[in-house]
């Protein structure tokens, strides 16, 4: 596996942890089959205590993906620290976008059998996005919910969609002309594209060449009738200005940029570059 930075030593993070308030210190985790990754913040200071991320090289099962949480958190001493918050971000594509005018809590099989491959022994749970009217039905990986109660009580989980098109539409303002998001992570793509504060899309692809990245990007412009002349396309996460996929983005798209998500200020990022620490996250904290 890939494993990403440690920014402080075990010494240093068990020091600040040890001599900071535990009231005041939020946990956010984000488990996916391809990756995991938390931070710590202490929310006194707004500051961001201690981070990382680890990156498999195969995808893993939802009982190996809990073996590596535990074993990161072990490392990290997390156990023994008491969060006056913690909040779990599942990373899937086991999801699917229902309006509120339609949504019915007793019917979360009949919305997802159709866009994503269920079992009949998994759990299905809900976020209501309220500020869009809407409801994003998925399946939680309920082996890390479980273990996480089992190590600090009550905590909140959220499916990773659905911070990001809230944050997003609510950093989109009252802009009339679509915007074509695109975030990177560890071989996915989420494509989000809002216009006037409404979504008019939001979807996840898993690729592993550019070609198939450029495919997915371009199929969505054309089935949404957008212009790749004047439509904003904006990209963030796991790219940077003139790297591959941007480039590939500008040969097909004439107005692209990184998007900095204005949220990273709030923070002092103490023993953690910010740019290692996922969207999803900040925003969660």
């Amino acid at each position: 596996m890939e494993i990403g930075h440690l920014y402080m030593t075990n010494e240093t993070i068990n020091s600040i942890l040890e001599n900071s308030k535990s009231e005041y210190h939020k946990l956010s985790i984000q488990v996916s089959l391809n990756g995991l990754s938390f931070c710590v913040l202490d929310t006194l200071s707004n500051t961001i205590l201690t981070s990382e991320k680890i990156v498999f090289e195969n995808e893993l099962t939802p009982y190996a993906v809990q073996k590596e949480i535990k074993q990161l958190f072990e490392k990290n001493k997390i156990r023994d620290v008491q969060f006056s918050e913690v909040v779990v971000i599942h990373r899937n594509n086991l999801f699917s976008l229902v309006p509120q005018a339609l949504f019915n809590k007793e019917e979360l099989a009949n919305y997802l059998k159709f866009n994503a491959k269920i079992l009949a022994n998994d759990h299905l749970e809900y976020d209501e996005i309220k500020s869009l009217d809407m409801v994003n039905v998925y399946v939680p990986f309920m082996n890390i919910n479980n273990y996480i109660y089992d190590l600090f009580g009550e905590f909140e989980f959220l499916h990773h969609g659905t911070i990001l098109i809230q944050t997003l539409a609510n950093s989109h303002g009252n802009l009339s002309d679509p915007i074509c998001y695109i975030h990177l992570i560890e071989g996915h793509m989420d494509i989000t594209v809002i216009s006037n504060k409404k979504l008019i899309l939001y979807n996840n692809f898993s690729f592993n060449t550019k070609e198939d990245f450029i495919y997915y990007l371009l199929f969505t412009l054309e089935q949404l009738k957008l212009d790749t002349e004047t439509t904003k396309l904006k990209l963030f996460g796991s790219i940077e200005e003139n790297d591959e996929l941007y480039n590939m983005c500008h040969q097909y798209v004439r107005d692209i940029s990184i998007f900095i998500p204005s949220n990273t200020t709030f923070y002092h990022f103490g023993g953690s570059d910010k740019e290692t620490i996922d969207f999803t996250l900040l925003n969660t904290l």
